[in-house]
């Protein structure tokens, strides 16, 4: 009997942001930050509003939430932030689910040899809880966190993708995110990006300057085979 294997992949390395890209975890994250402006008596606000405040860390996020609830400063923001952060540790995927398509595309990158990885602005160990709830941490060669590297080289600094590369054992890579700073440390590694039209947006998908944008997960492998091909022409 003939054996037939999968098609080869453009890319040895296919990494992905974590929130608003792989997984929607835009309820879990809103809760968390309502659970810390309610403990100042601040308004909650929708996950239409939450949505485009996710992306760039906790912090960041919270930031934000407050400014549209009533301003902050920094003594607020270092107080609510340790609220935050232990309710969403203790509710990290109530809500959270992997996006349509997105489970199939994973298999099909790795039935075609492609090494995966996950680097996400989130801290490590709550990337790492999310996705061992979610039943997908052995999917991925590396994982790295917002504070992985320390302080000052989360995106959009291109190290974290560097890093990646280099816990891949090297080769050529795509990068594939929702947020300017997913494409800005794509670009600054030499990456291609793929973004996400679908994701926790904080501006139109085509003004992040992605090499390519998908509209679901679907269109992703035949996405990477373009690029691939654009980049050995």
């Amino acid at each position: 009997m003939t054996t037939i294997s999968p098609p080869s992949s453009s890319f040895d390395i296919v990494g992905f942001d974590l929130d608003g890209t792989l997984v929607d975890t835009s309820g879990d994250l809103t809760a968390a930050v309502n659970h810390a402006l309610a403990s100042v008596d601040r308004p909650p606000l929708s996950v239409a509003q939450v949505k485009p405040m996710i992306g760039g860390g906790a912090r960041h996020m919270l930031a934000q939430g407050l400014a549209s609830s009533g301003g902050c400063d920094e003594a607020m923001l270092d107080l609510l932030h340790p609220r935050l952060l232990a309710y969403y540790e203790a509710n990290i995927a109530v809500d959270s689910a992997p996006y349509p398509g997105a489970l199939a595309s994973l298999d099909a990158l790795a039935a075609q040899g492609v090494k995966l990885a996950v680097v996400t602005n989130k801290i490590e160990r709550f990337a790492r809880a999310l996705l061992d709830d979610l039943g997908l941490t052995a999917r991925f060669a590396t994982i790295i966190g917002g504070d992985t590297l320390g302080r000052g080289k989360s995106k959009p600094s291109p190290a974290p993708i560097a890093r990646m590369i280099a816990d891949c054992g090297g080769g050529s890579a795509a990068f594939v995110g929702d947020s300017i700073f997913d494409v800005k440390a794509a670009a600054g590694a030499g990456v291609p990006s793929i973004a996400c039209r679908f994701g926790f947006l904080m501006q139109p998908v085509e003004e992040l300057g992605a090499d390519a944008i998908i509209d679901h997960f679907d269109d992703l492998i035949p996405t990477l085979e373009r690029l691939g091909c654009r980049q050995n022409a």
